[in-house]
């Protein structure tokens, strides 16, 4: 494969990385949880969270992929010993995601096959593990997080067909929201975190870095890859709304505990829905174990030479961790999973922060980088907007957790 294919494939790659880092098993029940509260309102969250999100990735990508420089080193550049506040925040956070996806993986199995609980914990680390086994993890990575994204859209994409939701009343809620405003400000939190909250914005761009997509000269592709990430990752958390949305307009209550988007697959189309939804949250889990477990490690690996020198065996031991956690404390993975996006929504404005004093910077950017003024504004404007939704209802869903 030449030097032009290497680096496309890359750029694909990326984006499908961060993309399916989002769409996590967390993505998949925080989605049908909050379609099954409000309604066709759910769409204005979407629309909101979405338009803060690409904000936020826009600049968290131009700044580290023109530097050339991972979310810690740019962090130590503007402030000595901050990276590694970050890295800690990153990795913790990025842990607490895991262990939620590896049980997400659980529930993919348990709807898709029947396997108990533990035993799926098992084998969604056993498979997540594997990927870096191989000699050529990182492009094997890339090309599972493409297949499995895929995957995922045409199934959800078959539902929406047997459920038949009703669009125009979404699209009318989505810009003139039925539900109220206060109803609506931890969903977007949520979504918010859970879509480039903690590691998931950086892990497309470290990937970039890793395959030398860097520099002003690559701004367009760069750009590019980071808008891609967000269009699959929007395009399927709509398709899953509208395919959620059939089933709740039609007078179904989802259960909150244990498996809120096979139940809204299975009132929907029955057993077939029921295996289909297993299916989704299988190919979500696994592409989200990886992207948590390879982003977290790129954190540590300018640490020490030795991590960056055994980097999959890093990732492995991160995956095992996340996994043997999983089966020893047993948190129900629903519960788990929507705490996790409060989690990297209370990350997000921190590290989107760093990355916006940076932009300035000229010992990050280079002398002769500009970065545009109006997306500085709006990123300092969703940095106001994430510390505020994140304070407020960081606290709340820690106590829903435990209740």
């Amino acid at each position: 494969m030449n030097q032009k294919n290497k680096s496309t494939g890359a750029i694909l790659g990326a984006a499908f990385l961060m993309a399916t880092s989002a769409i996590g098993p967390g993505f998949l029940t925080q989605t049908a949880t909050f379609t099954s509260s409000l309604g066709s309102s759910f769409g204005f969250v979407i629309l909101v969270s979405v338009l803060l999100a690409a904000f936020a990735q826009v600049n968290i990508w131009r700044v580290l992929c023109v530097s050339g420089m991972r979310g810690q080193d740019v962090a130590n550049t503007i402030l000595p010993g901050l990276g590694y506040v970050l890295s800690a925040l990153i990795v913790i956070g990025g842990l607490v995601f895991n262990i939620g996806n590896v049980g997400g993986g659980a529930l993919g199995f348990n709807a898709l096959l029947g396997i108990p609980t533990k035993v799926g914990v098992l084998i969604s680390g056993i498979l997540a593990i594997l990927v870096f086994v191989v000699r050529n993890a990182k492009s094997v990575m890339d090309t599972v997080a493409k297949i499995l994204g895929g995957v995922m859209i045409v199934v959800i994409l078959v539902m929406i067909f047997i459920v038949k939701p009703p669009v125009g009343d979404a699209l009318k809620n989505t810009f003139m929201p039925s539900a109220a405003l206060g109803d609506m400000t931890s969903p977007i939190l949520t979504l918010l975190g859970g879509t480039v909250g903690g590691y998931i914005t950086f892990a497309g761009a470290h990937r970039l870095i890793d395959a030398g997509v860097t520099g002003e000269k690559n701004l367009g592709q760069i750009r590019k890859s980071s808008l891609t990430g967000m269009l699959v990752a929007t395009i399927v958390r709509i398709l899953l709304f509208l395919a959620v949305l059939g089933v709740v307009a039609k007078g179904a209550v989802l259960s909150t505990q244990g498996n809120p988007a096979a139940d809204a697959f299975r009132q929907g189309a029955g057993e077939i829905g029921y295996r289909f939804a297993g299916l989704v949250i299988l190919s979500a889990a696994i592409t989200s174990i990886i992207g948590a477990a390879y982003t977290s490690v790129s954190f540590l690996k300018t640490f020490h030479k030795s991590i960056a020198a055994h980097e999959n065996a890093w990732v492995i031991g991160f995956i095992a961790v996340s996994t043997l956690i999983m089966l020893i404390v047993g948190t129900t993975p629903a519960q788990l999973l929507i705490i996790a996006g409060a989690v990297n929504g209370l990350i997000l404005p921190i590290s989107l922060g760093i990355s916006l004093i940076a932009s300035k910077n000229k010992k990050v950017v280079g002398e002769d980088y500009k970065h545009p003024t109006w997306l500085l504004i709006i990123g300092i404007i969703v940095v106001v907007i994430a510390a505020y939704f994140g304070i407020k209802g960081f606290g709340s869903n820690i106590v829903k957790l435990f209740a």
